[in-house]
């Protein structure tokens, strides 16, 4: 309805040990024992104790116990009992008379109690709280632990609970893990610490964020956009379930319900249900123990009715099976039905039990419902390990039991010849026939749950639109409402305001100033008369009359500031082509400084490459390979 995507519901102690898990990397193997971990959660009006195994990549939840109204509510109502009795007596007020002051004083308890878990002494005021009066308290940390003392009696019993629940002991928790905001009191921890013999706590997780964090992370592992290591997660029945349904006529010792899911079960399951019906019939879901449920919840499930079954040729029992499967997140339904008939098959009869004359009959009460239990993991069934409800033959099986009928003469003969000649054959397995149910056909199963209907859903959808709408309408509205008083209380300061402050006193006559204050003080007085139930479409039209009064004054006051914003651009254009100019003359200056060099460069270039070719000129013969004549030529 809301339009929410519900990819997974988990229970918060369950979400609290996926964020512990999953990022611990020193977690025991598949082969070696378990990591036991007990999650203490104390919020502000819930408390939940846990116990869950850990092996790598694994969680199992062991057992859950709770006590639902017990939190640092209680603490707070302590704390709030005894300065009531206080100031009763000091200012001679009740502050549980008044609700007003109920409140305040809850707040400033709540403040004093988290002082105190960090402090030995705090004091508490609150002013005006009632009658006019202020009121003021002081309370040390060993007065509060006396307020606590019958409080904290009670915070050990989910403990107990839990482990007896798991069939434990205070020694095989390897640790206790705290969260939940109440578990910051050190009288609470303290107590806790007790129970476990002194063990010492730990608060690795965020006390206020570790659930929301391990939802994060079970949505992250069914995310296909997130790389998550793989984690599963094994939940249990914290809620037992049963099936009813209405005695047969054909069997008037039929039991008429059963409990199919216990308290403690492996979460998801899947358990197989058999009928012996001749007739259509009807079942129904329901939580076994009610006043386990939170607050006012129904404990009905859904009533499922078996469609098809009718009487076989003989007019025996139709063998009905269904399967009632309790899915990954909690929700119990009907998922499948169907029928199966019995067959006689022979099976090799083994040997020590040939030995023994074992073909015993395993008679059972037809029509009484049994059930079979199908465990998963994660979410996969596994193989069905169904208990005996197999009707056999007695009679038959007797027959079965007696001595096999004597060899003919002629298969003597025969055996002898054999034998003699050396052909022997070994002696033939025996065989027995036994009878085994065959699946034939399914069964249609229509269901009727406290769930919503699809027509529902959508009914409610729409009206959560049109909810939308209309709240999307208040708020349009609101917002017309302040734009018109706005519009208002600034026309009429603009009037008397000089142009340089923005305002329009320049633009406007007396006449024109006069009729724009006159329709201003009008829609005013509107908008406190009759503007609380005027519509959006009023308040857009009283804000264009307001805008067709001041509308030529407006004008004006706009081609002023449209003419100067013109010159300013004029003005603005005129400054930049200057200075374009200027960078131009600038740049062509640095041109011709530039060339002028370059010039200057070549002619001295050329003037030393003129005086190297003269200096050539004038060197002496002897440059040229002619030898002196006084110089001998050595042989």
């Amino acid at each position: 309805i809301a339009g929410i995507k519900v990819l997974r519901l988990i229970n918060e102690t369950t979400a609290t040990a996926l964020g512990y898990g999953i990022t611990k990397l020193e977690l025991p193997g598949p082969e070696e024992k378990p990591r036991r971990t007990m999650f203490v959660d104390i919020g502000h009006s819930n408390y939940t104790a846990s116990i869950c195994e850990f092996r790598k990549g694994e969680l199992k939840v062991v057992s859950t116990a709770y006590d639902r109204h017990f939190g640092g509510r209680n603490f707070d109502k302590a704390i709030m009992d005894h300065f009531r009795a206080e100031w009763q007596e000091k200012y001679k007020i009740d502050i549980y008379s008044n609700p007003k002051a109920r409140v305040r004083a809850a707040a400033a308890v709540e403040k004093l109690k988290k002082v105190l878990s960090a402090n030995a002494s705090a004091p508490i005021s609150v002013e005006s709280i009632m009658e006019d009066k202020d009121v003021s308290g002081f309370l040390k940390r060993d007065e509060l632990e006396a307020l606590m003392k019958p409080l904290l009696e009670r915070c050990t019993k989910p403990l107990e609970q839990a482990l007896a629940d798991a069939k434990l002991k205070q020694e095989d928790i390897d640790f206790v893990e705290l969260v939940g905001g109440t578990s910051r009191v050190p009288a609470l921890k303290q107590a806790v610490t007790d129970f476990f013999g002194g063990k010492t706590l730990n608060f690795t997780l965020n006390a206020d964020e570790a659930i929301a964090r391990g939802c994060a992370f079970s949505c992250a592992i069914l995310s296909p956009v997130f790389r998550v290591r793989d984690f599963s997660v094994q939940d249990v029945v914290n809620y037992p379930i049963e099936f009813t349904w209405e005695k047969s006529p054909d069997i008037p010792d039929e039991d008429t319900s059963l409990t199919v899911f216990n308290r403690g079960n492996a979460m998801p399951s899947t358990k197989i249900l058999t009928f012996y019906r001749k007739q259509p019939f009807d079942l129904e879901a329901k939580y076994a123990k009610p006043d386990m449920l939170p607050g006012k919840m129904n404990p009905w499930i859904g009533r499922f009715s078996v469609k098809g079954v009718k009487a076989d040729s003989k007019d025996d029992f139709m063998i009905c099976k269904l399967k009632a499967r309790l899915n990954l997140h909690g929700v119990l339904n009907v998922e499948q039905g169907y029928y199966v008939e019995e067959q006689e098959v022979e099976e090799p009869v083994p040997e020590k039990e040939g030995e023994k004359n074992a073909d015993v009959s395993t008679d059972s009460a037809v029509g009484s419902a049994s059930v079979s239990n199908r465990k998963e993991q994660e979410g996969e069934d596994t193989k069905a390990s169904e208990f005996s409800t197999e009707r056999t033959d007695t009679e038959r099986a007797a027959k079965r039991a007696k001595t096999e009928p004597s060899l003919t003469s002629k298969q003597a003969m025969e055996t002898d010849d054999k034998a003699a000649n050396g052909e022997a054959k070994p002696p033939a397995q025996k065989t027995r026939k036994v009878k085994k149910q065959v699946r034939k056909g399914d069964l249609p199963i229509s269901s009727g749950t406290a769930s919503l209907t699809d027509e529902i859903k959508n009914q409610y959808a729409e009206q959560e639109g049109q909810m939308i709408s209309q709240d999307k309408l208040v708020a349009d509205t609101e917002e017309r409402k302040n734009e018109l008083e706005s519009e208002i209380y600034s026309t009429r300061n603009k009037v008397d305001e000089p142009y340089e402050s923005n305002g329009y006193a320049e633009f406007c006559s007396e006449e024109e100033k006069a009729a724009i204050k006159d329709k201003c003080e009008k829609l005013e007085d509107w908008i406190y008369d009759d503007g609380d139930d005027a519509t959006k479409a009023q308040y857009i039209a009283k804000l264009e009359e307001l805008r067709a009064t001041a509308g030529p004054v407006v004008q004006r006051f706009n081609d002023k500031r449209m003419e100067e914003e013109e010159t300013r651009r004029k003005a603005a254009e005129e400054a930049a082509a200057a200075k374009r100019a200027q960078e131009e003359a600038a740049k062509q200056a640095a041109e011709e400084q530039r060339q002028a060099a370059e010039a200057a460069k070549k002619l001295q270039e050329q003037q030393n490459a003129n005086k190297a070719d003269e200096e050539m000129k004038d060197a002496p013969a002897d440059a040229e390979g002619e030898k002196p004549a006084n110089v001998e030529e050595a042989s």
